[in-house]
């Protein structure tokens, strides 16, 4: 007889929930591995580097991507000193603009 599996629940916060979706994408686009283990901070400077990527291309849908990183950098920011309604408002302002950067890139 075996033993019930165990169900265990595990809280993410939405920073770390945009960090965890987005990530390998933009590894990728860098020409990373995936960080196992990354701060908000670490994961605002990954979007700042895919960011200066994406400015230097030459065509105009890479450099508007790039844009949208530059917003979300910007959302991301500010979401770092923001507590509640406000910090949740700016996340979702962040991942609509990763979401958009990334999509724009494939």
């Amino acid at each position: 007889m075996t033993a019930p599996a165990q169900r265990i629940t595990v809280k993410v916060d939405m920073f770390s929930a945009l960090t965890i979706c987005f990530t390998a994408d933009l590894a990728a686009i860098l020409g990373e591995e995936p960080p196992r283990c990354i701060t908000e901070t670490g994961f605002i400077d990954m979007v700042e580097r895919a960011m200066h990527v994406f400015g230097a291309a030459k065509r105009d849908h890479i450099q508007r991507a790039s844009e949208e990183l530059d917003y979300a950098v910007g959302h991301l920011t500010e979401a770092l000193t923001l507590t509640g309604d406000e910090k949740r408002d700016r996340l979702a302002r962040a991942r609509t603009h990763l979401r958009y950067a990334i999509e724009t890139t494939r």
